[in-house]
């Protein structure tokens, strides 16, 4: 399990107000801002997201080179993964594979595509395996 990762960002606000909308239908909308200077030397500005006391996905002001990241988001239920794909597209982000079955690597692989302002592709994951354990 990951704790957290930074993403690079061109426009941070821009990408608050992207993200505030496109993660909500998961459940990630606490937000945290932390200023740089409280840090070591060099520590970035970064804007926080995250969800049951756990700040996980970072914004930081850089160049942002889409291409090199792609982020997957666990959601809770296929509907989830649909009412996701759509806060995003309606943020602003481009389709970049309808929620579907994903066959070529599970059929019970659920899961819908978008890029986002800066070009890093998203994923919102459904994979009922890990939500049908004991």
């Amino acid at each position: 399990m990951l704790d957290h990762i930074f993403v690079s960002v061109r426009d941070v606000d821009r990408s608050v107000r992207f993200y505030t909308a496109a993660l909500a239908p998961l459940g990630i909308t606490s937000r945290v801002d932390y200023d740089g200077k409280d840090g070591p030397p060099g520590h970035p500005d970064l804007t926080g997201f995250g969800a049951h006391g756990r700040i996980f996905f970072w914004l930081r002001q850089a160049k942002a080179t889409g291409d090199a990241s792609h982020i997957g988001f666990v959601a809770s239920s296929k509907a989830m993964v649909d009412e996701t794909y759509a806060a995003a597209i309606n943020a602003g982000a481009k389709d970049n594979g309808a929620p579907g079955a994903r066959l070529y690597y599970d059929p019970r692989y659920y899961a819908a595509g978008v890029v986002d302002p800066d070009g890093y592709t998203l994923e919102f994951v459904y994979k009922s395996w890990q939500h049908d354990l004991p």
